[in-house]
């Protein structure tokens, strides 16, 4: 195959090749657009849950610039872990970092209502959390037959489920309150539908960078209709600093069980969460299987990466799979393009002013964006579960984890009188789903008998398309 102005197709499966700078930067750039929005995202949605978001008149509303400035500089940082690293640290493949959702449920239950003053603790949970995650960097092969993909796609369904209802509540106009008549408004319903429709046009009818850029370009869309409607006030870019450097400890230091259990227990879900990715870089962008060596450094870096971004108060990192459908699309395996990205992120982060623009869009075009991206996680959930194999087993773990992991985060007033630590994990619906699904796994026999899976069936076992008999009846 001829040279492509890029490189030669040897040098592009080459995770160490730098293909020329003219094409290198607005490669690494393409990077940072496909994971920005989701970068960004999470810090904005803690923010409005603890009571400070958008729109907010509280004198902490600078907390969420500051919170979406470290989103964007300790997502470089944590980037560039992985692209260059260090001793053992980093897969040196070209990995993204960004915001995890994952730790969303986790998060939003420990500062619902709280208001900065729960910041501390929420930030203890991320160092100490990173740190283990970190740890578990040695062990992350021996591990792996605990979560198959009945387990993870079951977490990864549930991490969808549990946000679909910020997306819907961002849409309609921010979390509901009676001191808000507009709310659900056909006003605010239009400008995230407009979000919506232009991101569907173009994910199923553009081609390239249009396709990858869907969800950003339809946020610029229904932004650009907010502002012609009046809905965006530029009052606090003024305010905000040309440059900032992070403090240690912005928001303090402290620690709470409910947290720290929390993101150590979600740190084995994102821990094989990059795993995956780590495999699919190698596969789509060089067709060969990922070492051991190189799963091992993109955990260290993921753990590492959380735990010094918590220092600094930005919310945990993880590895962004758009990223690796990126790679797969492009065919380039630079680690070096996606350094350039990661150079480009840590800039942003260092001025408040793009914190603060990032800040204007108003709370519904937001809210047509994670409409979209939370039922994508969904999506790459049931696509996970396709992998499992629908025997009555099988069939018996995932309802019985999901039964009780959905119904508790739906009815969190049913263990009222749990401690809060506990309540707190419990209500948040993933961890107790995730905790039946591997028990379960773990220690049910391969097959069960027949007369226990027609009394769970209810006769319907072995009707419907996937539905599989077991072997044994």
């Amino acid at each position: 195959m001829a040279d492509t102005g890029i490189g030669t197709p040897a040098q592009l499966k080459d995770p160490n090749y730098t293909p020329p700078i003219a094409k290198a930067i607005p490669l690494g750039i393409q990077h940072v657009l496909a994971m920005f929005v989701s970068n960004v995202t999470p810090a904005i949605i803690i923010a409005g849950a603890a009571g400070f978001g958008f729109g907010s008149n509280s004198p902490d509303f600078p907390s969420l610039i500051y919170m979406i400035q470290m989103s964007m500089l300790f997502a470089g940082i944590a980037t560039l872990f992985q692209t260059i690293g260090f001793g053992p640290v980093g897969a040196r493949l070209p990995i993204v970092q960004g915001t995890s959702f994952a730790f969303l449920p986790i998060m939003i239950p420990l500062v619902a209502g709280k208001g900065v003053e729960a910041l501390p603790a929420l930030f203890g949970g991320v160092v100490l959390g990173g740190l283990f995650h970190a740890s578990l960097g040695t062990v992350i092969g021996k591990i792996r037959f605990a979560l198959p993909p009945l387990v993870t796609g079951l977490v990864v369904t549930m991490i969808g489920l549990a946000l679909v209802k910020v997306g819907i509540q961002y849409a309609a106009g921010g979390v509901p309150a009676v001191d808000k008549p507009e709310y659900g408004s056909l006003l605010n319903w239009s400008v995230a539908g407009i979000v919506i429709l232009v991101t569907l046009g173009l994910k199923f009818f553009a081609r390239g960078m249009l396709s990858v850029s869907a969800v950003l370009i339809g946020l610029l869309a229904g932004y650009a209709v907010a502002y012609l409607l009046g809905m965006v006030s530029f009052a606090n870019v003024e305010r905000a600093a040309v440059f900032q450097v992070p403090a240690p400890f912005h928001f303090g230091f402290e620690f709470s069980l409910a947290a720290v259990v929390g993101f150590c227990l979600m740190a084995f879900v994102s821990a094989v969460e990059t795993v995956g990715d780590v495999s699919g870089i190698t596969k789509g962008g060089a067709g060969r299987e990922a070492t051991d060596k190189e799963i091992a450094g993109a955990t260290y870096a993921d753990g590492f990466g959380t735990a010094i971004a918590g220092i600094f108060g930005a919310l945990p990192n993880t590895s962004f799979s758009q990223n690796v459908g990126l790679i797969a699309m492009t065919g380039v395996m630079s680690r070096h393009v996606v350094t350039i990205g990661a150079i480009f992120l840590i800039f942003c982060g260092l001025v408040p002013k793009v914190g603060a623009i990032i800040s204007t869009v108003p709370i519904e075009v937001l809210g047509g964006g994670v409409i979209v991206m939370f039922g994508m996680v969904v999506a790459a959930g049931i696509s996970m579960l396709s992998d499992v194999d629908w025997n009555r087993r099988n069939m018996v773990i995932f309802a019985v984890a999901l039964s009780l992991g959905l119904g508790l985060q739906l009815e969190p007033k049913a263990l009222q009188y749990l401690p809060d630590t506990l309540r707190i994990l419990m209500t948040s619906g993933l961890l107790p789903a995730a905790f039946i699904a591997i028990v379960l796994n773990l220690v049910l026999p391969e097959h069960l008998s027949e007369e226990s899976t027609e009394e769970v069936s209810g006769g319907l076992a072995g009707h419907g398309a996937g539905l599989k008999n077991d072997p044994a009846e």
